[in-house]
């Protein structure tokens, strides 16, 4: 059964699903679709093309799929959609895609974003993705599963975040961060693996011991990292390793390390 308030406005054609609670003087355009179970609080706004899942929860005066902040859009089609289990807090702003970058933002499953987040447009965040209050996300972001940015952090469009990644809070992240890695500052510099998010979430240890060898491998020797990296996935039989080296070997921004001797 859902739930409305009597000062709500729900524009005709909005489709909410069962259990649905959308309380006073929130907004809720007619494109929008909210799965069942999910609570809209007081004086949130869920605007333009915005699909939302199941039992997701969005804030107070939360600004949900509002038109991009960019100069190139000129009222084309564009989307927002957020996966099931996801909650959105106070204040946060999540913008539709872009027509350049393929028309839709993508929030995943079981995301936290916290209160004062800007989302902007054309960003992906995979699933349990969490973004700690005030973090800003440019344009093009892409975000890996698992991954944490601690609060008052920034990052610049077209950066891509691997999988159980961290960002220190305060940082300025300009360049691609690996998966399992740690990086913090202005700018922001890798200080070594994410080892207190690998430990909480990778059951088999010589997963981390072999993350914590391909590391030195390939960020503390001589050698060019995309060489290193290109020749430990020729040896290792690693599937996370694998997807370490991978990431070095694609990455078009570069990656924030400074060189250091082994150790």
């Amino acid at each position: 059964m859902q739930r409305i308030h009597p000062t709500a406005i729900i524009e005709e054609g909005a489709q909410l699903g069962s259990g649905v609670e959308v309380g006073p003087y929130a907004f809720i355009s007619k494109n929008a679709k909210i799965g069942e179970g999910s609570v809209i609080r007081q004086g949130a706004i869920i605007d333009g093309d915005t699909t939302i899942g199941k039992n997701c929860e969005i804030f107070y005066n939360a600004v949900i799929g509002s038109i991009p902040q960019d100069l190139k859009y000129k009222g084309e089609d564009v989307k927002l959609v957020i996966g099931d289990n996801t909650t959105v807090r106070e204040f946060a702003q999540l913008n539709a895609g872009t027509k350049g970058g393929g028309g839709v933002t993508k929030v995943g499953n079981n995301c936290l974003i916290m209160a004062y987040v800007h989302l902007a447009h054309d960003v992906i965040l995979e699933d349990n993705v969490i973004l700690v209050n005030a973090v800003t996300i440019a344009g093009h972001v892409e975000v890996g599963r698992n991954t944490i940015i601690g609060g008052v952090s920034a990052v610049h469009q077209f950066c891509k975040i691997g999988e159980y990644a961290m960002i220190g809070g305060g940082s300025i992240l300009t360049q691609d961060l690996p998966p399992y890695c740690l990086c913090e500052g202005n700018r922001a510099e890798m200080r070594g693996l994410n080892l207190t998010g690998l430990r909480r979430n990778f059951e088999n240890k010589d997963d981390i011991n072999a993350l914590r060898q391909a590391y030195k491998t390939i960020f503390r020797n001589s050698k060019p990292i995309k060489e290193a990296a290109a020749k430990l996935k020729t040896t290792s039989e690693n599937d996370k390793v694998a997807k370490l080296c991978d990431f070095v070997l694609q990455t078009e921004r570069g990656i924030p390390f400074k060189r250091k001797n082994d150790e």
